[in-house]
């Protein structure tokens, strides 16, 4: 039998793609994605995957025809743009929200056997639920059975609290079981930060380096140096001000602007703001402001700084062989955006045994 098909759209820099890409039972045949520079990044890492570099609305189906040729298409992965469901942002019913129509749209004229639709938790909760409840209405009406379930990547190897809706859709009875924790009470122990970055050398304020400190002497590091060079690369901490500077430093792990002197205590900004990380523990949610203090809580730990672009794309479970392209503020959008790459690992290992054990009762 040959391989399951993939499309995968929303495709971002390919973290969802990732975890399918790694199975040699799948094969991803188009992505599709509107931002130039992200597509770009995604092709670095998915060379053989068609790219369309679009609009989703642009997407017809004389487009996705010719892009898939003469591909049967098993599986369709993505979920619409977070930002107007996050609990983090404006909870309104915009033309962000409106493109999981579009979603249905392409679901409905490549008819795939199943469906992987992700997105942030306040999907479930926006406009009191009715959208969420519109969206099972949708998938209904193409003909899918359905489950979700809310994963955190930390139960899976990642070091970051990072909740996702995992939606499931499969045509006929839905066979489909969510992949059991791997880490957490009772199982094996949370990836922390310094599990994560500990081999990554100290820097500074405006410095670099492109040597590791050490080797990889756990898990986690073994996976995401296991195809890279000796070379590190993206490892340079942001140039911050001296007022910065002494506010980073003066805060002890874990601790945030209301813990600071007053005489260098920031006037505004809410409570995870100005804040440091958890040595000893996983990294709370990052966001493309993970080298902002002003904006979340990203500050190094151990360094006292702003991440570097390879921390960050370490606390998402990245490969440090992983690209991405453009500007630093693009690298670290592709990054806060992305879905886990070990997230998407565990999710496509239940997806391939759902499909073979469909093939088995046909």
């Amino acid at each position: 039998m040959g391989k399951y098909k993939i499309v995968d759209l929303f495709a971002g820099v390919g973290g969802l793609s990732y975890g399918f890409s790694q199975q040699d039972e799948f094969e991803i045949i188009m992505a599709n994605e509107i931002e130039k520079d992200i597509s770009k990044a995604y092709t670095l890492n998915h060379p053989d995957v068609n790219m369309i570099n679009c609009d989703i609305n642009e997407l017809t189906e004389e487009v996705i025809k010719e892009a898939i040729g003469y591909n049967v298409i098993d599986i369709v992965v993505g979920g619409p743009p977070c930002q107007s469901y996050s609990t983090l942002g404006k909870r309104r019913m915009d033309d962000r929200a409106n493109l999981f129509m579009q979603y249905k749209r392409v679901l409905g004229i490549i008819k795939p056997r199943a469906f992987v639709f992700e997105n942030v938790t306040g999907i479930l909760s926006m406009d009191k639920g009715k959208f969420f409840k519109n969206v099972q209405c949708e998938f209904e009406e193409l003909g899918y059975n359905f489950k979700y379930q809310v994963l955190n990547a930390v139960d899976y190897s990642v070091p970051q609290q990072r909740e996702r809706v995992i939606l499931v859709g499969l045509l006929g009875e839905n066979n489909y079981e969510y992949p059991a924790p791997t880490h957490g009470e009772g199982l094996k122990p949370y990836v922390t930060l310094k599990d994560a970055i500990g081999d990554l050398p100290v820097i500074k304020s405006a410095q670099s380096s492109e040597n590791y400190d050490r080797d990889a002497d756990n898990e986690f590091l073994k996976w995401v140096r296991k195809n890279s060079s000796d070379k590190l690369t993206e490892h340079a901490a942001p140039k911050n001000g001296e007022h910065l500077i002494r506010i980073m430093e003066a805060l002890q792990d874990g601790q945030s602007k209301d813990d600071l002197p007053e005489d260098i205590r920031p006037k505004s900004g809410y409570g995870n703001t100005y804040a440091k990380l958890w040595w000893e523990k996983p990294s709370t949610t990052i966001t493309r402001n993970f080298a902002c203090p002003s904006s979340s809580r990203c500050i190094h730990p151990r360094d006292s700084r702003a991440m570097s672009i390879r921390e960050g794309a370490r606390l998402q479970s990245f490969l440090d062989n992983y690209r991405f392209y453009g500007s630093d503020s693009m690298k670290r959008l592709e990054i806060g955006n992305a879905v886990p790459p070990l997230l998407s690992v565990a999710i496509a290992k239940q997806m391939l045994k759902a499909l073979e054990d469909m093939d088995k009762e046909e």
